[in-house]
C-alpha cells in the first residue's frame, strides 16, 4: 500500500467529543480514493458506485497529520475496486479502514458505463514505472 497524501485534522473537522468526524474522514476517503483511481485509469469520469465496509480502529485528533494508503484490489471491465486506509503519520496507528471502493467509468454524456481498457497487471506496471522514474523502486 502507497501512502501518498496527507491531511491535517482541524477544529472544523472534530466532532462533539473532540476526534476527528466519521463524516468527514469519509469524505477524504472518496475523494483520496477517487484521485487515485483518476490517475490509475487515466480518465476523471468516474463515479462512486460503492464502498464497502468502514473501520474505525483509533481517533484522530485536532493538529494529528493523517496519511492516505490506497491500493487497487480489482479492475473489472468498466470500474476499479481500490482500499483506503487512514493512519496517524507520527504514529502510525490505523485510524480507519475503507474496503472495497469502487469507481466505474462512465461516458459523459449518456452516464452509462463504460470501458476503461486497462487490466490489473497493467496498472501493476504503471504504478513501477512511475516509481522507478522517482527513483522510489529499485528491483
Amino acid at each position: 500500500m502507497r501512502f501518498l497524501s496527507r491531511r491535517l485534522v482541524m477544529p472544523s473537522d472534530l466532532n462533539y467529543a473532540g476526534s476527528l468526524f466519521g463524516g468527514r474522514a469519509l469524505e477524504w476517503i472518496d475523494e483520496e480514493a477517487a484521485i487515485y483511481a483518476i490517475c490509475q485509469l487515466e480518465t476523471n469520469v468516474l463515479v462512486t458506485k460503492h464502498i464497502g465496509e468502514i473501520s474505525f480502529e483509533s481517533p484522530a485528533l485536532q493538529g494529528d497529520v493523517v496519511e492516505f494508503g490506497l491500493a487497487t484490489k480489482k479492475v473489472g471491465r468498466t470500474s476499479i475496486t481500490v482500499t483506503c486506509m487512514v493512519r496517524n503519520k507520527a504514529t502510525k496507528k490505523t485510524i480507519c479502514v475503507a474496503d472495497d471502493i469502487v469507481f466505474v467509468r462512465v461516458d459523459t454524456e449518456t452516464r452509462e458505463p463504460i470501458p476503461h481498457g486497462k487490466t490489473l497487471k497493467e496498472l501493476e506496471n504503471q504504478t513501477k514505472q512511475e516509481l522507478r522514474s522517482l527513483n522510489m523502486l529499485t528491483d
